[in-house]
């Protein structure tokens, strides 16, 4: 008893160790792919380029993003999810160095295409890492989904500092030298798990018919669409959007000040949508919170100045709530099995159109400013809204029939 006892504390300081290493590493994944949207409107001040078009430096970096989580995702349920996490961290640093010491625009882009690379391996390993470790899940999801909110909002506020004080380079290399530290100590506290593979269940808490299943997957093919498009133009453009529309004569400490801020008002969203996943039904949550961040985007396209603030605060909350929600939703219809391999294809879809965002951005922002690209983005929160409400709906009998089958017989 007393072995069993002991063995007990060590899985769980491990399983403890490794869901807070997970965290850290999705704080790091968003802002190491968020430096460069900062470090951008420094650079025109340097190379005297206009936005646009320095913006497309980092267009393969974030197809990178997406292309890659497909065989990150694959190797993590065939080989290690831990030691894929190894290769995340210490990828990262060596690409964020790279970028550091880049002499040219060209070296640049090809380090920030490999920082993609590997920043992809982030979203489907850990986040089954996390899933799968998790005891109460609504709410741990949810603490990784502000751990990544926090790394969104500290990549702009830290990035322009650190492009104020040391130069952009430091803005690369300080987080460069972070994430080679976490790597090793990643390594060195959290044990090998390739012996585990074998006993991952092959059964997802609710099972689908093959039709609703395959309906549910064309309809997740236009969530992951719009949901990707929604949230990495408003992410990507935020610090240029508030250098523009909130006033003259701001500095870029100061956009990165506010941006941080707004950034944060998700962390209080997701806190607060991990406990409503735990009282009320996935599907019906996700339909709700898709329609509020619709509401949100749509607010942001007629607000300027102070009132900006309010309104990108009220986007940002929902824009975050619904990645929580998307991964629960996720969550309960995927075995643990290929969990990993399921989570690779919904962040392919989703962050493969972080390129094309960053490539509409420029081309609607040269033609129509921040009024087109906003009015566009609306439009497209309008399919995810409708995405997420096709979801619901045939989902809907199958949790109520689960619901009643758990219920004891009379």
């Amino acid at each position: 008893m007393t072995d069993l006892t002991a063995q007990a504390a060590i899985d769980e300081r491990h399983r403890v160790l490794s869901i807070g290493f997970n965290n850290f590493a999705h704080a790091v994944d968003h802002y190491v792919m968020l430096i460069f949207p900062t470090v951008v409107i420094g650079l025109q001040v340097v190379y005297g380029r206009p936005y646009g078009e320095l913006l497309v430096i980092g267009t393969a970096s974030f197809f990178a993003f997406g292309l890659f989580s497909l065989p990150a995702g694959w190797l993590a349920d065939r080989w290690s999810r831990r030691n894929m996490m190894i290769v995340f961290y210490l990828g990262c640093g060596v690409s964020c160095f790279a970028a550091a010491l880049a002499p040219n625009f060209i070296a640049l882009a090809i380090a920030l295409f490999a920082l993609g690379v590997f920043a992809a391996i982030y979203h489907p390993v850990g986040t089954a890492i996390v899933v799968a470790a998790a005891v109460n899940r609504g709410r741990t999801l949810a603490f990784n989904g502000v751990c990544g909110n926090i790394g969104v909002a500290l990549a702009a506020g830290i990035t322009a500092l650190l492009t104020a004080w040391v130069g952009w380079r430091g803005a690369f290399l300080v987080p460069a030298v972070i994430c080679i530290v976490a790597g090793i100590a990643y390594m060195i506290m959290v044990p090998d798990d390739r012996h585990q593979a074998a006993k991952r269940s092959s059964a997802p808490d609710v099972r689908l018919s093959l039709w609703i299943m395959a309906s549910v997957f064309g309809l997740f093919v236009i969530i992951g669409t719009t949901a990707g498009l929604v949230f990495n133009t408003v992410t990507i453009a935020l610090p240029k959007m508030i250098d523009e529309r909130i006033g003259d004569s701001i500095s870029l400490a100061a956009v990165g000040g506010i941006a941080t801020a707004v950034f944060l008002c998700g962390a209080v969203a997701q806190f607060t949508v991990g406990r409503i996943l735990d009282k009320y039904q996935p599907h019906l949550v996700f339909a709700v919170v898709a329609f509020l961040q619709f509401v949100g985007v749509v607010w942001v396209v007629y607000a300027n100045g102070p009132m900006l603030l309010a309104a990108l605060a009220f986007a940002m909350a929902f824009i975050y709530a619904q990645v929580t929600v998307n991964d629960m939703v996720i969550a309960r219809y995927t075995a643990d099995a290929w969990r990993a391999r399921v989570y690779a294809v919904r962040y392919f879809i989703t962050y493969l159109i972080s390129g094309a965002a960053i490539s509409m951005i420029a081309f609607l922002h040269s033609r129509g400013g921040f009024d087109l690209v906003l009015g566009t983005t609306a439009v497209i929160a309008f399919g995810f809204v409708v995405g997420t409400i096709g979801v619901a709906l045939l989902v809907h009998g199958v949790e109520r029939d689960a619901r009643l089958a758990q219920q004891p017989a009379e």
